[in-house]
Protein backbone atom coordinates (compact mmCIF):
# COMPACT_ATOMS: atom_id res chain seq x y z
CA UNK A 1 0.00 0.00 0.00
CA UNK A 2 2.80 2.45 0.88
CA UNK A 3 4.50 2.00 -2.50
CA UNK A 4 1.27 2.58 -4.40
CA UNK A 5 0.39 5.61 -2.28
CA UNK A 6 3.83 7.05 -2.98
CA UNK A 7 3.54 6.55 -6.73
CA UNK A 8 0.07 8.09 -6.77
CA UNK A 9 1.37 11.15 -4.93
CA UNK A 10 4.17 11.32 -7.49
CA UNK A 11 1.63 11.35 -10.33
CA UNK A 12 -0.30 14.19 -8.66
CA UNK A 13 2.90 16.18 -8.14
CA UNK A 14 3.76 16.29 -11.85
CA UNK A 15 0.37 15.92 -13.57
CA UNK A 16 0.06 19.59 -14.61
CA UNK A 17 2.76 19.28 -17.27
CA UNK A 18 1.10 16.23 -18.80
CA UNK A 19 -2.38 17.73 -18.83
CA UNK A 20 -0.81 20.61 -20.76
CA UNK A 21 0.87 18.09 -23.09
CA UNK A 22 -2.50 16.46 -23.77
CA UNK A 23 -4.12 19.80 -24.55
CA UNK A 24 -1.22 20.80 -26.81
CA UNK A 25 -1.57 17.60 -28.82
CA UNK A 26 -5.36 18.03 -28.94
CA UNK A 27 -4.79 21.41 -30.61
CA UNK A 28 -2.55 20.02 -33.40
CA UNK A 29 -4.43 16.92 -34.60
CA UNK A 30 -2.36 14.90 -37.06
CA UNK A 31 -3.42 11.68 -38.73
CA UNK A 32 -1.75 8.36 -39.46
CA UNK A 33 2.07 8.67 -39.81
CA UNK A 34 2.01 12.49 -40.10
CA UNK A 35 2.27 13.19 -36.35
CA UNK A 36 5.48 15.26 -36.62
CA UNK A 37 4.44 18.02 -34.21
CA UNK A 38 2.65 15.68 -31.79
CA UNK A 39 5.63 13.33 -31.54
CA UNK A 40 7.92 16.36 -31.13
CA UNK A 41 5.83 17.44 -28.12
CA UNK A 42 6.33 14.03 -26.53
CA UNK A 43 10.01 14.01 -27.44
CA UNK A 44 10.53 17.38 -25.79
CA UNK A 45 8.88 16.16 -22.58
CA UNK A 46 10.99 12.99 -22.54
CA UNK A 47 14.13 15.12 -22.83
CA UNK A 48 12.91 17.45 -20.10
CA UNK A 49 12.36 14.46 -17.81
CA UNK A 50 15.83 13.03 -18.46
CA UNK A 51 14.96 9.93 -20.47
CA UNK A 52 17.47 8.41 -22.89
CA UNK A 53 15.98 8.91 -26.35
CA UNK A 54 15.69 6.63 -29.36
CA UNK A 55 14.12 8.18 -32.45
CA UNK A 56 12.93 6.71 -35.74
CA UNK A 57 11.96 3.40 -34.13
CA UNK A 58 11.35 0.73 -36.82
CA UNK A 59 12.23 3.34 -39.46
CA UNK A 60 9.10 5.30 -38.59
CA UNK A 61 9.91 9.05 -38.30
CA UNK A 62 7.15 9.69 -35.71
CA UNK A 63 7.88 6.63 -33.53
CA UNK A 64 10.13 7.14 -30.53
CA UNK A 65 11.25 5.61 -27.26
CA UNK A 66 12.47 7.05 -23.98
CA UNK A 67 14.24 4.90 -21.37
CA UNK A 68 15.40 5.53 -17.83
CA UNK A 69 17.15 3.25 -15.34
CA UNK A 70 19.63 0.39 -15.32
CA UNK A 71 19.29 -3.37 -14.93
CA UNK A 72 16.25 -5.08 -13.50
CA UNK A 73 12.93 -5.64 -15.24
CA UNK A 74 11.85 -3.50 -18.19
CA UNK A 75 8.41 -1.94 -17.72
CA UNK A 76 7.00 -0.42 -20.91
CA UNK A 77 4.24 2.17 -21.26
CA UNK A 78 2.60 2.47 -24.67
CA UNK A 79 1.44 5.90 -25.79
CA UNK A 80 -0.37 7.12 -28.90
CA UNK A 81 -1.01 10.57 -30.36
CA UNK A 82 -2.61 10.20 -33.80
CA UNK A 83 -5.92 11.85 -34.69
CA UNK A 84 -8.69 11.10 -37.20
CA UNK A 85 -9.64 12.89 -40.41
CA UNK A 86 -12.78 14.98 -40.72
CA UNK A 87 -13.48 15.35 -37.00
CA UNK A 88 -12.45 18.95 -36.35
CA UNK A 89 -14.46 20.25 -33.40
CA UNK A 90 -14.34 23.00 -30.80
CA UNK A 91 -13.70 21.90 -27.25
CA UNK A 92 -16.20 22.32 -24.45
CA UNK A 93 -19.35 22.74 -26.55
CA UNK A 94 -22.16 20.21 -26.85
CA UNK A 95 -22.94 20.77 -30.52
CA UNK A 96 -21.12 20.01 -33.75
CA UNK A 97 -18.95 23.07 -34.38
CA UNK A 98 -15.79 22.43 -36.44
CA UNK A 99 -12.69 24.51 -35.81
CA UNK A 100 -11.73 23.96 -39.45
CA UNK A 101 -14.06 22.64 -42.14
CA UNK A 102 -12.85 19.18 -43.09
CA UNK A 103 -10.05 19.33 -40.52
CA UNK A 104 -8.77 16.61 -38.25
CA UNK A 105 -9.71 15.92 -34.66
CA UNK A 106 -8.84 13.65 -31.73
CA UNK A 107 -11.98 11.55 -32.03
CA UNK A 108 -10.46 8.60 -30.18
CA UNK A 109 -8.80 10.54 -27.37
CA UNK A 110 -5.21 9.72 -28.27
CA UNK A 111 -4.09 13.14 -27.08
CA UNK A 112 -5.04 11.90 -23.61
CA UNK A 113 -3.71 8.39 -24.20
CA UNK A 114 -0.13 9.31 -24.95
CA UNK A 115 0.05 11.96 -22.24
CA UNK A 116 -1.19 9.67 -19.47
CA UNK A 117 1.15 6.87 -20.55
CA UNK A 118 4.10 9.28 -20.40
CA UNK A 119 2.86 10.61 -17.05
CA UNK A 120 2.83 7.06 -15.65
CA UNK A 121 6.28 6.32 -17.06
CA UNK A 122 7.71 9.53 -15.59
CA UNK A 123 6.19 8.88 -12.16
CA UNK A 124 7.62 5.36 -12.13
CA UNK A 125 10.99 6.70 -13.24
CA UNK A 126 10.96 9.13 -10.32
CA UNK A 127 9.95 6.33 -7.95
CA UNK A 128 12.94 4.25 -9.11
CA UNK A 129 15.29 7.21 -8.78
CA UNK A 130 14.17 7.91 -5.21
CA UNK A 131 14.71 4.31 -4.15
CA UNK A 132 17.86 3.69 -6.19
CA UNK A 133 16.73 0.19 -7.13
CA UNK A 134 17.35 -1.63 -10.42
CA UNK A 135 14.72 -1.44 -13.09
CA UNK A 136 14.11 0.24 -16.41
CA UNK A 137 11.12 2.31 -17.47
CA UNK A 138 10.35 2.83 -21.14
CA UNK A 139 7.86 5.05 -22.87
CA UNK A 140 7.03 4.08 -26.45
CA UNK A 141 5.54 6.86 -28.55
CA UNK A 142 3.47 4.92 -31.06
CA UNK A 143 1.97 6.70 -34.08
CA UNK A 144 -0.64 5.53 -36.57
CA UNK A 145 -2.78 3.27 -34.42
CA UNK A 146 -5.75 4.30 -36.54
CA UNK A 147 -5.17 1.97 -39.46
CA UNK A 148 -1.40 2.25 -39.77
CA UNK A 149 -0.37 -0.64 -37.47
CA UNK A 150 2.76 1.11 -36.24
CA UNK A 151 3.13 -1.15 -33.20
CA UNK A 152 3.01 -4.21 -35.46
CA UNK A 153 5.92 -2.79 -37.46
CA UNK A 154 7.72 -1.95 -34.19
CA UNK A 155 7.21 -5.50 -32.92
CA UNK A 156 8.47 -6.92 -36.20
CA UNK A 157 11.58 -4.74 -35.88
CA UNK A 158 12.30 -6.15 -32.41
CA UNK A 159 11.56 -2.96 -30.47
CA UNK A 160 9.92 -4.93 -27.63
CA UNK A 161 12.25 -7.94 -27.57
CA UNK A 162 13.59 -7.32 -24.05
CA UNK A 163 10.44 -5.86 -22.41
CA UNK A 164 9.09 -7.73 -19.37
CA UNK A 165 5.58 -6.26 -19.23
CA UNK A 166 3.74 -3.62 -21.26
CA UNK A 167 1.04 -1.33 -19.89
CA UNK A 168 -1.33 0.98 -21.68
CA UNK A 169 -4.84 2.39 -21.51
CA UNK A 170 -7.59 3.85 -23.65
CA UNK A 171 -10.23 6.54 -23.14
CA UNK A 172 -13.63 4.96 -22.60
CA UNK A 173 -17.06 5.31 -21.01
CA UNK A 174 -16.15 3.20 -17.96
CA UNK A 175 -13.50 2.60 -15.28
CA UNK A 176 -12.39 -0.98 -15.84
CA UNK A 177 -9.65 -3.38 -16.76
CA UNK A 178 -9.79 -3.68 -20.53
CA UNK A 179 -10.54 -7.34 -21.14
CA UNK A 180 -12.54 -6.94 -24.35
CA UNK A 181 -11.08 -9.07 -27.14
CA UNK A 182 -10.01 -7.46 -30.39
CA UNK A 183 -10.07 -8.64 -33.98
CA UNK A 184 -7.04 -9.36 -36.11
CA UNK A 185 -7.19 -7.01 -39.07
CA UNK A 186 -5.58 -6.65 -42.49
CA UNK A 187 -5.91 -3.57 -44.67
CA UNK A 188 -5.24 -4.28 -48.31
CA UNK A 189 -5.65 -2.39 -51.56
CA UNK A 190 -6.89 -4.22 -54.65
CA UNK A 191 -5.60 -2.36 -57.68
CA UNK A 192 -7.29 -3.22 -60.97
CA UNK A 193 -5.84 -2.37 -64.38
CA UNK A 194 -7.88 -2.57 -67.57
CA UNK A 195 -7.89 -0.91 -70.98
CA UNK A 196 -9.33 2.47 -71.84
CA UNK A 197 -11.50 3.11 -74.90
CA UNK A 198 -14.35 5.27 -76.15
CA UNK A 199 -17.36 4.03 -74.22
CA UNK A 200 -19.75 4.70 -77.11
CA UNK A 201 -17.75 4.31 -80.32
CA UNK A 202 -15.60 1.33 -79.29
CA UNK A 203 -16.85 -0.17 -76.02
CA UNK A 204 -15.82 -3.65 -77.15
CA UNK A 205 -12.20 -2.59 -77.02
CA UNK A 206 -12.33 -1.44 -73.42
CA UNK A 207 -11.86 -3.45 -70.23
CA UNK A 208 -13.23 -1.61 -67.22
CA UNK A 209 -11.26 -1.63 -63.98
CA UNK A 210 -14.23 0.04 -62.30
CA UNK A 211 -16.46 -2.85 -63.35
CA UNK A 212 -13.94 -5.17 -61.69
CA UNK A 213 -14.14 -3.20 -58.42
CA UNK A 214 -17.93 -3.33 -58.50
CA UNK A 215 -17.95 -7.06 -59.20
CA UNK A 216 -15.45 -7.67 -56.40
CA UNK A 217 -17.67 -5.81 -53.96
CA UNK A 218 -20.68 -7.86 -55.05
CA UNK A 219 -18.70 -11.08 -54.68
CA UNK A 220 -17.51 -10.18 -51.18
CA UNK A 221 -21.07 -9.29 -50.19
CA UNK A 222 -22.21 -12.76 -51.23
CA UNK A 223 -19.28 -14.24 -49.30
CA UNK A 224 -20.52 -12.65 -46.05
CA UNK A 225 -23.13 -15.41 -45.70
CA UNK A 226 -20.34 -17.97 -45.56
CA UNK A 227 -17.87 -16.53 -43.07
CA UNK A 228 -17.76 -16.56 -39.25
CA UNK A 229 -20.38 -14.35 -37.67
CA UNK A 230 -17.79 -12.42 -35.65
CA UNK A 231 -15.67 -11.56 -38.70
CA UNK A 232 -16.00 -8.17 -40.36
CA UNK A 233 -15.21 -6.86 -43.86
CA UNK A 234 -15.46 -3.20 -44.92
CA UNK A 235 -14.30 -1.32 -47.98
CA UNK A 236 -13.74 2.13 -49.45
CA UNK A 237 -13.27 2.90 -53.14
CA UNK A 238 -10.15 5.05 -53.42
CA UNK A 239 -9.92 5.43 -57.19
CA UNK A 240 -12.87 5.15 -59.57
CA UNK A 241 -10.77 5.71 -62.68
CA UNK A 242 -11.89 9.20 -63.57
CA UNK A 243 -14.99 11.34 -63.89
CA UNK A 244 -15.82 10.92 -67.58
CA UNK A 245 -18.58 8.33 -68.08
CA UNK A 246 -17.82 8.11 -71.80
CA UNK A 247 -14.30 6.81 -71.14
CA UNK A 248 -13.84 3.19 -70.08
CA UNK A 249 -11.93 3.28 -66.80
CA UNK A 250 -8.50 1.70 -67.16
CA UNK A 251 -7.62 1.88 -63.46
CA UNK A 252 -9.50 1.60 -60.16
CA UNK A 253 -8.59 0.82 -56.58
CA UNK A 254 -10.54 -0.36 -53.56
CA UNK A 255 -9.23 -0.66 -50.00
CA UNK A 256 -10.52 -3.49 -47.80
CA UNK A 257 -10.35 -3.94 -44.04
CA UNK A 258 -10.64 -7.64 -43.25
CA UNK A 259 -11.13 -8.65 -39.61
CA UNK A 260 -11.42 -11.97 -37.81
CA UNK A 261 -11.23 -13.32 -34.27
CA UNK A 262 -7.65 -14.57 -34.59
CA UNK A 263 -4.68 -14.56 -36.94
CA UNK A 264 -5.34 -17.94 -38.63
CA UNK A 265 -8.95 -16.97 -39.26
CA UNK A 266 -7.93 -13.58 -40.62
CA UNK A 267 -5.32 -15.04 -42.95
CA UNK A 268 -7.88 -17.48 -44.34
CA UNK A 269 -10.38 -14.67 -44.89
CA UNK A 270 -7.78 -12.48 -46.63
CA UNK A 271 -7.06 -15.30 -49.05
CA UNK A 272 -10.77 -15.75 -49.78
CA UNK A 273 -11.20 -12.03 -50.48
CA UNK A 274 -8.15 -12.20 -52.75
CA UNK A 275 -9.80 -15.04 -54.69
CA UNK A 276 -12.93 -12.95 -55.16
CA UNK A 277 -10.77 -10.14 -56.54
CA UNK A 278 -9.08 -12.54 -58.92
CA UNK A 279 -12.51 -13.76 -60.04
CA UNK A 280 -13.61 -10.19 -60.70
CA UNK A 281 -10.47 -9.63 -62.77
CA UNK A 282 -11.15 -12.83 -64.72
CA UNK A 283 -14.73 -11.78 -65.47
CA UNK A 284 -13.67 -8.35 -66.71
CA UNK A 285 -10.43 -9.38 -68.42
CA UNK A 286 -8.47 -6.99 -66.24
CA UNK A 287 -5.47 -7.52 -63.97
CA UNK A 288 -5.48 -7.18 -60.21
CA UNK A 289 -2.70 -6.65 -57.67
CA UNK A 290 -3.26 -7.06 -53.92
CA UNK A 291 -1.14 -4.69 -51.84
CA UNK A 292 -1.04 -5.22 -48.07
CA UNK A 293 -1.07 -1.81 -46.38
CA UNK A 294 -1.09 -2.81 -42.72
CA UNK A 295 -2.08 -5.69 -40.47
CA UNK A 296 -2.54 -6.25 -36.75
CA UNK A 297 -3.06 -9.26 -34.50
CA UNK A 298 -5.86 -9.91 -32.04
CA UNK A 299 -5.16 -9.08 -28.39
CA UNK A 300 -4.00 -11.87 -26.10
CA UNK A 301 -5.30 -11.46 -22.55
CA UNK A 302 -3.02 -11.93 -19.56
CA UNK A 303 -4.87 -13.12 -16.46
CA UNK A 304 -2.18 -12.45 -13.79
CA UNK A 305 -1.70 -8.86 -14.93
CA UNK A 306 -5.43 -8.21 -15.35
CA UNK A 307 -6.28 -9.57 -11.92
CA UNK A 308 -3.57 -7.52 -10.22
CA UNK A 309 -4.53 -4.41 -12.22
CA UNK A 310 -8.15 -4.82 -11.11
CA UNK A 311 -7.05 -4.85 -7.48
CA UNK A 312 -4.98 -1.71 -8.02
CA UNK A 313 -7.91 0.06 -9.70
CA UNK A 314 -10.27 -1.07 -6.96
CA UNK A 315 -8.00 0.39 -4.30
CA UNK A 316 -7.40 3.57 -6.29
CA UNK A 317 -11.07 4.13 -7.10
CA UNK A 318 -12.60 5.88 -10.12
CA UNK A 319 -11.98 9.54 -10.96
CA UNK A 320 -13.67 12.04 -8.65
CA UNK A 321 -16.04 14.06 -10.82
CA UNK A 322 -17.78 17.21 -9.62
CA UNK A 323 -21.09 18.89 -10.47
CA UNK A 324 -19.60 20.84 -13.39
CA UNK A 325 -18.17 17.65 -14.89
CA UNK A 326 -21.55 15.94 -14.65
CA UNK A 327 -23.35 18.97 -16.07
CA UNK A 328 -21.22 19.07 -19.24
CA UNK A 329 -21.46 15.29 -19.61
CA UNK A 330 -25.25 15.56 -19.37
CA UNK A 331 -25.24 18.09 -22.20
CA UNK A 332 -23.18 15.71 -24.33
CA UNK A 333 -25.55 12.86 -23.43
CA UNK A 334 -28.43 14.94 -24.77
CA UNK A 335 -26.82 14.69 -28.24
CA UNK A 336 -26.74 10.89 -28.08
CA UNK A 337 -29.44 8.36 -28.80
CA UNK A 338 -30.84 5.89 -26.31
CA UNK A 339 -29.22 3.15 -28.41
CA UNK A 340 -25.79 4.80 -28.03
CA UNK A 341 -26.12 4.68 -24.26
CA UNK A 342 -27.73 1.24 -24.09
CA UNK A 343 -25.04 -0.31 -26.31
CA UNK A 344 -22.15 0.51 -23.97
CA UNK A 345 -24.04 -0.79 -20.94
CA UNK A 346 -24.91 -3.93 -22.92
CA UNK A 347 -21.20 -4.39 -23.64
CA UNK A 348 -20.46 -4.62 -19.90
CA UNK A 349 -23.59 -6.62 -19.09
CA UNK A 350 -25.34 -3.89 -17.10
CA UNK A 351 -28.71 -2.16 -17.35
CA UNK A 352 -28.55 1.52 -18.35
CA UNK A 353 -28.52 4.16 -15.61
CA UNK A 354 -28.96 7.93 -15.55
CA UNK A 355 -25.34 8.53 -14.55
CA UNK A 356 -23.70 10.96 -17.02
CA UNK A 357 -20.18 9.84 -15.99
CA UNK A 358 -18.93 6.50 -14.69
CA UNK A 359 -18.14 6.67 -10.97
CA UNK A 360 -17.83 2.93 -10.42
CA UNK A 361 -15.46 0.07 -11.24
CA UNK A 362 -16.81 -2.55 -13.62
CA UNK A 363 -16.38 -6.03 -12.06
CA UNK A 364 -13.69 -8.10 -13.71
CA UNK A 365 -15.91 -11.17 -13.92
CA UNK A 366 -19.04 -9.45 -15.23
CA UNK A 367 -20.80 -11.20 -18.13
CA UNK A 368 -19.85 -9.04 -21.08
CA UNK A 369 -21.22 -8.66 -24.60
CA UNK A 370 -18.18 -7.06 -26.18
CA UNK A 371 -18.30 -4.56 -29.02
CA UNK A 372 -15.16 -5.58 -30.86
CA UNK A 373 -12.69 -3.52 -32.91
CA UNK A 374 -9.01 -3.82 -33.78
CA UNK A 375 -5.80 -2.35 -32.37
CA UNK A 376 -2.08 -2.75 -32.93
CA UNK A 377 -1.69 -3.29 -29.17
CA UNK A 378 -2.58 -6.84 -30.16
CA UNK A 379 0.85 -7.47 -31.67
CA UNK A 380 2.61 -6.26 -28.52
CA UNK A 381 0.44 -8.62 -26.45
CA UNK A 382 1.68 -11.62 -28.44
CA UNK A 383 5.33 -10.96 -27.52
CA UNK A 384 5.07 -9.18 -24.14
CA UNK A 385 2.58 -9.72 -21.28
CA UNK A 386 0.26 -6.75 -21.67
CA UNK A 387 -2.51 -5.14 -19.61
CA UNK A 388 -4.77 -2.19 -20.37
CA UNK A 389 -6.87 0.29 -18.40
CA UNK A 390 -10.13 1.85 -19.55
CA UNK A 391 -10.85 5.22 -17.95
CA UNK A 392 -14.05 7.32 -18.27
CA UNK A 393 -12.93 10.35 -20.27
CA UNK A 394 -16.33 10.83 -21.93
CA UNK A 395 -20.02 10.88 -21.04
CA UNK A 396 -21.36 7.34 -20.81
CA UNK A 397 -22.45 6.19 -24.25
CA UNK A 398 -20.35 8.58 -26.31
CA UNK A 399 -19.52 6.78 -29.58
CA UNK A 400 -15.85 7.03 -30.40
CA UNK A 401 -14.63 8.45 -33.72
CA UNK A 402 -17.21 11.26 -33.38
CA UNK A 403 -17.20 15.02 -32.78
CA UNK A 404 -18.52 14.40 -29.27
CA UNK A 405 -15.24 12.75 -28.25
CA UNK A 406 -13.27 15.70 -29.63
CA UNK A 407 -15.52 18.14 -27.77
CA UNK A 408 -14.71 16.37 -24.49
CA UNK A 409 -10.99 15.96 -25.18
CA UNK A 410 -9.88 18.97 -23.11
CA UNK A 411 -12.56 18.83 -20.43
CA UNK A 412 -11.70 18.75 -16.71
CA UNK A 413 -13.42 15.34 -16.52
CA UNK A 414 -11.17 13.96 -19.26
CA UNK A 415 -8.11 15.35 -17.46
CA UNK A 416 -9.19 13.68 -14.20
CA UNK A 417 -9.71 10.36 -15.96
CA UNK A 418 -6.34 10.46 -17.74
CA UNK A 419 -4.57 11.18 -14.44
CA UNK A 420 -6.42 8.29 -12.80
CA UNK A 421 -5.42 6.02 -15.67
CA UNK A 422 -1.78 7.08 -15.17
CA UNK A 423 -2.04 6.22 -11.48
CA UNK A 424 -3.43 2.77 -12.25
CA UNK A 425 -0.66 2.01 -14.75
CA UNK A 426 2.07 3.39 -12.51
CA UNK A 427 0.64 1.43 -9.58
CA UNK A 428 0.81 -1.81 -11.54
CA UNK A 429 4.35 -0.90 -12.61
CA UNK A 430 5.35 -0.66 -8.94
CA UNK A 431 3.69 -4.02 -8.29
CA UNK A 432 5.75 -5.60 -11.06
CA UNK A 433 9.01 -4.06 -9.84
CA UNK A 434 8.47 -5.14 -6.22
CA UNK A 435 6.98 -8.58 -6.89
CA UNK A 436 9.08 -10.71 -9.26
CA UNK A 437 6.46 -13.45 -9.01
CA UNK A 438 3.98 -11.25 -10.87
CA UNK A 439 6.25 -10.89 -13.90
CA UNK A 440 7.00 -14.62 -13.81
CA UNK A 441 3.30 -15.48 -13.70
CA UNK A 442 2.52 -13.05 -16.51
CA UNK A 443 5.24 -14.55 -18.70
CA UNK A 444 4.05 -18.07 -17.93
CA UNK A 445 0.52 -17.08 -18.94
CA UNK A 446 1.75 -15.68 -22.26
CA UNK A 447 3.87 -18.76 -22.93
CA UNK A 448 0.87 -21.01 -22.34
CA UNK A 449 -1.35 -18.97 -24.67
CA UNK A 450 1.20 -19.02 -27.50
CA UNK A 451 2.35 -22.64 -27.09
CA UNK A 452 0.03 -24.01 -29.76
CA UNK A 453 0.07 -20.95 -32.03
CA UNK A 454 3.37 -19.05 -31.79
CA UNK A 455 3.40 -15.44 -32.89
CA UNK A 456 3.94 -14.82 -36.57
CA UNK A 457 3.74 -11.22 -37.71
CA UNK A 458 0.68 -10.62 -39.89
CA UNK A 459 2.83 -8.22 -41.92
CA UNK A 460 4.60 -9.76 -44.93
CA UNK A 461 8.35 -9.17 -44.79
CA UNK A 462 8.33 -6.93 -47.85
CA UNK A 463 5.68 -4.55 -46.50
CA UNK A 464 7.15 -1.33 -45.09
CA UNK A 465 5.32 1.15 -42.87
CA UNK A 466 2.87 3.02 -45.14
CA UNK A 467 4.20 6.45 -44.31
CA UNK A 468 1.87 8.04 -46.86
CA UNK A 469 -1.41 6.18 -46.40
CA UNK A 470 -3.06 8.20 -49.18
CA UNK A 471 -0.86 6.66 -51.87
CA UNK A 472 0.25 3.45 -50.15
Amino acid sequence: MDNRSDIWRSVDAIKTRFIALSDNVWAIPEVCYTEARSSAEHLAELRHQGFRITENVADIPTALMGEWGEGGPVIAFLGEYDALPGLSQEAGVAEARPVEAGGHGHGCGHNLLGSAALLAATALKDWLADRKVPGRVRYYGCPAEEGGAAKAFMVRAGAFSDVDIALTWHPHSFWEVAVTPSLANTRADFVFTGRTSHAAASPHLGRSALDAVELMNVGVNYMREHMPSDARIHYAVLDTGGIAPNVVQAHARVRYSIRARDLPGMNELVERVHKVAQGAALMTETQVEMRIISAVSNILPNSPLEQRLHRVMEELGPPHFDAEDRDFASKIRATLTEKDIASVYYAIGMDPTDRPLADFLVPLDVKRNPLVGSTDVGDVSWVVPTAQVHAPTVAIGTPFHTWQVVAQGKSPAAHKAMVQAAKAMAGLGVEALTDPALIAAAKADLKKRTARTPYVSPLPDHVAPPLDMSVA
